[in-house]
């Protein structure tokens, strides 16, 4: 049997209001402890970002926390055949950073998976967390 690739979408049609709602949820999420950032063989290089800048669980949470809506970039159909229903967020964030004893003012790249557990509860998958390695439009700014 052979499979396609699906073609992802790009969403652009969200209002400021939206975005501030989907923030409000993902503020909620990291404060309760109800995410994951995703490190695993395919996401080397968010673990790579996550060592140079020394980032442990407090300062995740405050980049995160640090969110606004003016960050939003777009959002995308998830790829993956089985979660065609999601929508990945993606947001990029300024943020100064300590790379090794140097302050940086750093573009974080944030991709987003707000989905849910097996039992209903929300939870957020960041499925990318790193230096912003593209160039990117903000929808807001």
């Amino acid at each position: 049997m052979c499979s396609q690739r699906r073609e992802t979408k790009k969403h652009l049609d969200f209002t400021p209001e939206d975005i501030k709602t989907f923030l409000e949820k993902l503020r909620k999420l990291v404060i309760y402890g109800k995410y994951i950032i995703s490190k695993n063989e395919k996401r080397k290089e968010n673990m790579d970002f996550i060592e140079d800048y020394k980032i442990n669980t407090q300062k995740e949470k405050e980049i995160l926390l640090s969110l606004q809506y003016e960050d939003f970039c777009y959002a995308v159909d998830n790829e993956k055949e089985k979660f065609y229903y999601e929508k990945l967020y993606i947001f990029s964030k300024a943020y100064e950073l300590d790379n090794w004893g140097t302050l940086e003012f750093i573009d974080i790249y944030i991709k987003i998976n707000m989905t849910q557990t097996r039992k209903g509860d929300d939870f957020m998958i960041i499925v990318s967390f790193h230096k912003r390695n593209k160039d990117i439009k903000y929808l807001f700014k």
